[in-house]
């Protein structure tokens, strides 16, 4: 078992000259040990944390000693986090001119969910994620032909528990450690909602915006139930998504406002109308970008995995250094960030 041994050797009480500059109390834990326990409580519950420490450790290290060492060291990664927002704010960040521009494409995604905060209710977590750009020869699902399909890697998030005026500095400041506002090809993606677009206007502002594949599908299914509501009707139903999906796909969006429009759902049609120049899914494809935000979406379930177990509510403080964790692990930035306090 002793490749499986963490290296948390048992240390006496001390004191730790930087902890006590950071303002952390003394600790019976080295500090190599305290960032394990931080990390490993960004991944699971303090319980399970334990049960980790115990069984593959060879530790007992209560769950309530791992939540002290995360309160601790999180409020401390999250001053860090902050002032290097303030940092990079938009008026501070001087970018050089456009013919330096990179040749790395990069592609930002928005997305959001929800966390039950104490006294507050269900409450939007914004999540933001920067990527590369790497394509990939596979058959498109849309034409069963073999075709060059961009997907997203190397992936960095962040997210905030607020407004979209909190989240956009959070955003930027990711988006220029990944040198997003100087690509030649940049990209944002997500859905219809309002405030993505208003972000990405901020943060990405002469990139291309694309509203998810997958999102635009999912609205088109809606309308042709909403043309054909009968079971009846099954077939035409499945015969008009077909042909104007892949005018969706073309970016023939005129044919699908002109035919919801001839049959009198204007209403229908004003999705498609404001999202227009959004979904030219063929040249965005063409042109290398993804167009789909799988990965942001992926991201708000991993970070929900952490925040979202059953019957969890948190305290907004706690909460908000959870997600700075949660951030710099989903994205395998947690030793930058830890080494930045050491």
């Amino acid at each position: 078992m002793s490749e499986l041994i963490i290296n948390v050797k048992a240390v006496a009480k001390a004191i730790f000259p930087l902890d006590e500059q950071l303002g952390i109390k003394h600790s019976v834990y080295s500090r190599e040990l305290a960032k394990q326990m931080v990390w490993l409580g960004g991944l699971l519950t303090y319980q399970e944390c334990a049960w980790v420490f115990e069984r593959i450790a060879e530790r007992s290290i209560p769950a309530v000693s791992i939540w002290r060492q995360v309160q601790a060291y999180g409020g401390v990664l999250q001053n860090n986090v902050e002032q290097q927002r303030e940092q990079v704010s938009v008026e501070r960040v001087v970018l050089p001119d456009a013919l330096h521009d990179h040749d790395e494409p990069k592609v930002v995604s928005l997305d959001g969910g929800f966390i039950n905060i104490r006294r507050q209710g269900w409450r939007e977590l914004k999540v933001g994620a920067v990527s590369d750009i790497e394509v990939r020869l596979e058959r498109n699902p849309q034409t069963q032909e073999l075709d060059e399909m961009a997907h997203g890697v190397n992936v960095h998030y962040t997210a905030v528990l607020g407004s979209k005026d909190a989240f956009t500095p959070a955003l930027w400041a990711l988006a220029v450690e990944h040198k997003v506002p100087t690509a030649h090809k940049r990209a944002s993606v997500g859905d219809g909602a309002l405030w993505v677009w208003n972000v990405a206007e901020d943060v990405c502002p002469d990139g291309r915006q694309i509203v998810d594949w997958f999102h635009a599908v999912e609205h088109l299914s809606e309308v042709a139930h909403a043309l054909y509501p009968d079971e009846k009707d099954d077939k035409k139903r499945k015969r008009w998504l077909k042909t104007y999906k892949n005018h969706l796909y073309m970016g023939h969006i005129h044919k699908i406002i002109a035919a919801l429009s001839k049959r009198g759902h204007n209403d229908l049609a004003t999705y498609f109308e404001r999202h227009q120049r959004r979904m030219q899914y063929h040249q965005f494809r063409e042109e290398g970008f993804p167009i789909g935000s799988g990965m942001v979406e992926s991201g708000v379930k991993q970070f929900k995995q952490r925040l979202c177990g059953t019957g969890m509510r948190w305290e907004e403080d706690n909460a908000k250094r959870m997600i700075i964790l949660r951030s710099a692990i989903l994205g395998q930035d947690f030793d930058e960030l830890w080494a930045k306090i050491a």
